[in-house]
């Protein structure tokens, strides 16, 4: 079908094509910034000296041309600083950003997780996965994917999670202190978990997850921070044993086990379950009587064109390509996705027979909500 392009609104076509200019830069310089930081270029501008491209490559022992035109590239993107005379530099924002892995604005991970997301043979399994909706498992995706997850959220829990999020829940950073026993549900990587281990000692720290590669990385991560060697006499951080303070299994959201928990908590992972309901019935069993349930979900308003924004289109290209098919491809399928709401959440909660709900805490990026037993 031809169009008439003299039919059409000329500055609503400008500002179209100014966003599309936009976007193809952005995947254009997503494989450049995975480069970027696999060669320890950003790293080596990490001291803010202004340095030349040929300076550069001596540094990281790159060949200067290349060098010259990642810099342009990267400098067009406000990522890098053009100070003049051929010289570059990094700004102590661009430091925080893209070299600092314990900034809680490190944005590497990302790239990194949806560089893996939109692999070849991934974007074949994807879209058969939108012909037959059979989904698309997170084992089925690249190493990069998990590693590059768990960089990405890593910083904001550092931020968020001991000295806000918890302290949000009803008695929880009380009984943390006394000693507890927690549940990290679809651990991942196990960050979220250490994090609460490294601050409440006298508790003990169970991570789950059905991904045997990410529970391996987790175990390796424990023992090297230490984790478990303090607190009420007991060491250890690992896989199984008696009086191991953190421990991680392989196990689902429908089969852990080690129950009664005082805290039961998903990190950004329940609408990624094919069955949230069935996941939060099985955590009720798990569950003290008076315990509680932490869901942190990805930050979402529960009208569609609320979430219609820079954020918005962030995590709906990633429930597009990560969340709903991880869902999709488990039983029921409910497929929630990362921008699934509060009261798509509620309802989950309910329907699994829980009476109490509420959103205790947030951040421009994400919802905490605390869920019990108890009604109010």
């Amino acid at each position: 079908m031809a169009v008439d392009l003299g039919a059409l609104d000329g500055d609503a076509l400008d500002e179209l094509m100014g966003k599309v200019v936009t976007d193809l830069g952005a995947i254009a310089l997503a494989p450049l910034l995975s480069i970027g930081e696999r060669l320890g270029l950003f790293r080596a501008l990490a001291d803010g000296e202004a340095v030349t491209p040929a300076e550069l490559g001596e540094r990281t022992a790159t060949v200067e041309r290349n060098v010259r035109e990642w810099l342009a590239a990267m400098a067009a993107s406000g990522y890098v600083t053009y100070v003049g005379e051929g010289r570059y530099r990094l700004s102590p924002e661009q430091v925080a950003v893209f070299t600092d892995e314990d900034s809680p604005v490190f944005v590497l991970g990302g790239f990194q997780a949806f560089a893996a997301a939109a692999r070849p043979e991934t974007r074949d399994r994807l879209e058969r996965a939108f012909l037959d909706g059979h989904g698309v498992a997170w084992h089925e995706h690249h190493r990069d994917l998990f590693a590059g997850t768990a960089r990405f959220f890593r910083p904001g829990y550092a931020l968020h999670l001991v000295a806000e999020w918890l302290p949000a829940l009803d008695g929880v950073v009380d009984r943390l202190r006394v000693g507890a026993n927690v549940a990290d549900v679809g651990c991942g990587l196990g960050h979220s978990t250490l994090l609460m281990a490294k601050a409440f000692p006298g508790s003990r720290f169970s991570g789950f997850d059905y991904h045997a590669p990410s529970i391996d990385a987790a175990r390796e991560l424990a023992a090297e921070s230490g984790a478990g060697e303090s607190g009420a006499g007991e060491s250890g951080a690992g896989e199984s044993g008696e009086g191991a303070r953190v421990t991680f299994e392989v196990a689902g959201g429908k089969d852990f086990g080690g129950g009664p928990y005082d805290l039961v908590a998903y990190f950004d992972c329940l609408h990624d379950m094919g069955d949230p309901v069935g996941v939060l019935a099985h955590t009720r069993e798990q569950l003290a009587p008076d315990g509680t349930v932490m869901l942190v979900e990805p930050f979402s308003h529960d009208d569609v064109s609320q979430n219609l924004n820079p954020l918005g289109r962030a995590f709906y290209s990633a429930s597009s390509l990560i969340c709903v098919p991880a869902s999709q491809s488990q039983e029921v399928g409910r497929a929630l996705g990362a921008q699934a709401g509060e009261q798509r959440i509620h309802e989950v909660a309910t329907e699994a027979g829980f009476g109490r709900f509420r959103r205790a805490a947030e951040t421009p990026f994400n919802i905490i909500y605390e869920v019990g037993n108890r009604a109010g």
